[in-house]
């Protein structure tokens, strides 16, 4: 089975620096299922193509451990189309040969690792049961531009109809991690099947592969549970980590609706703004306070000049959550002296927290009730007292916007209030005046006419007496 990725970035041999392959020689690896190759057809400044080949070994696979995948009947074991049709068996091999450029880190070419680039993907042939339109509403959402063409059973015999398998080529501009991530996921859940026996730590893989996309996909169920192989108990499990990481619930995603598919999600384009605000108030230390599952610290760890990040939350298993995400067992022992996490309520004062140069509150305060947001105010504005204090929060009158939010309800079934743009500026210029902090509104997402953006800013900054 055969998938090539290629970049017309210039110059487009950085692509061999990105996936930690040389261009110029193929090279081998062993996976469990077979070998993996992978060389470059093609590779000039103008254009660069790598291929991953795998050879499968029908033979050992079937005289393997019994997967979900098994055939219905013996001989089946042995004629298939698993040698030819991308499947899961090529997710894993890709998993395996391109580790690093799926995490997003190069030695030579950090800053290239974190920038779009023009990508076109083809698989020639593609398990897909669903067909074409079930692999442009996987991709689609994505930003992909996606053509999926079926293929017949047998160009002789048209009156045979079509396989399960489809010819796919997707072109847009996207960070090289996120298609790799895209295409391990989407490949076994195209296929609906998978070819080992399926443990709970694959919904760590799902969770780790789907960051900062799955969790705002329209179809993130139908993601989920094919991929985990509709076992019930995990599925529940995976979808509600996602929902914990993106402050969500399952059934309501906070970030599903987006405003055009070629749009980055709510959630990246509030971890932009945050990010904007801390390097304009030049922050060495940062706080991030209710950090929950860790989503914006490994943004924060990403930025060079925050010399000391930390994340708190009230709840030990959010902070066991941003462990595994920032996978601090493995990270070097520089970077890891970066990081801190503290187990801490917001609304008791933490002498560990004074002293920092900005504190984050992503979407932290509409999970308080009311009665105690005098409280967080006087732990965040007081006592601990940082430079710089960003918050963020929905809108409430933005909700309209979304049809699957029934009228009246909360985006999140943990939100104790939401506010319109008029309570959140009235109580943020009271917080403000209260500790002798200056404050500065900011809309998050694209503005509404009507109802303004889905997400609001305040960026609160202490004044000179």
């Amino acid at each position: 089975m055969l998938l090539t990725l290629s970049t017309t970035h210039r110059p487009a041999t950085d692509l061999g620096f990105l996936l930690g392959k040389h261009p110029g020689r193929a090279q081998s690896v062993e996976v469990s299922t077979g070998r993996a190759h992978v060389l470059y057809p093609e590779a000039s400044e103008d254009r660069c193509t790598v291929a991953l080949l795998l050879e499968v070994d029908p033979v050992g696979l079937a005289r393997g451990p019994k997967g979900t995948a098994q055939a219905a009947f013996s001989l089946g074991q042995y004629v298939n189309d698993r040698p030819y049709a991308a499947s899961s068996l090529l997710a894993v091999a890709l998993g395996r040969v391109f580790a690093s450029a799926r995490r997003g880190t190069s030695k030579e070419r950090p800053e290239l690792a974190a920038t779009p680039l023009p990508l076109e993907v083809n698989v020639p042939a593609l398990s897909c049961q669903g067909g074409p339109a079930l692999a442009e509403r996987f991709f689609a959402p994505l930003g992909w531009s996606v053509q999926a063409r079926a293929l017949p059973l047998d160009e002789r015999f048209p009156e045979w109809g079509d396989a399960r398998t489809v010819a796919l080529r997707l072109t847009g501009e996207h960070r090289l991690a996120d298609a790799l991530n895209h295409l391990y996921v989407a490949l076994p859940v195209l296929d609906g099947a998978k070819h080992y026996w399926v443990a709970p730590d694959e919904v760590d893989k799902l969770v780790r592969a789907g960051e900062g996309w799955l969790a705002a996909h329209p179809d993130r169920e139908l993601i989920t549970r094919r991929y985990l192989v509709h076992r019930g108990s995990l599925t529940r499990q995976a979808l509600a980590r996602l929902a914990e990481v993106d402050d969500a619930t399952p059934e309501t995603l906070d970030d599903a609706t987006e405003p055009a598919r070629t749009a980055p999600p709510l959630v990246a384009q509030r971890h932009a703004a945050v990010l904007a605000e801390l390097r304009s108030a030049g922050a060495r230390r940062v706080l991030d306070l209710g950090c929950g599952g860790g989503a914006l610290l490994p943004a924060l760890l990403a930025e060079p000049s925050f010399e000391e990040v930390v994340g708190a939350d009230v709840s030990h298993r959010a902070l066991e959550e941003a462990a595994r995400r920032l996978h601090l067992e493995r990270m070097p022992e520089r970077q890891r002296a970066r990081i801190t996490l503290l187990q801490t309520a917001l609304t008791y004062t933490d002498a560990r927290l004074r002293g920092y140069d900005a504190a984050v509150l992503m979407e932290v305060v509409e999970h308080v009730d009311p009665d105690r947001l005098p409280a967080l105010e006087h732990a965040v504005f007081g006592a601990a007292a940082p430079g710089t204090v960003v918050v963020t929060t929905p809108n409430a009158e933005h909700n309209v916007r979304y049809e699957w939010l029934a009228p009246g309800t909360l985006r999140h079934r943990d939100h104790r209030f939401e506010w319109t743009r008029a309570e959140f500026a009235a109580w943020a210029e009271r917080a403000a005046a209260a500790h002798g902090y200056g404050v500065r509104l900011v809309a998050v997402g694209p503005e509404d006419p009507e109802v303004g953006p889905p997400t609001q800013m305040a960026v609160f900054f202490r004044v000179a007496t």
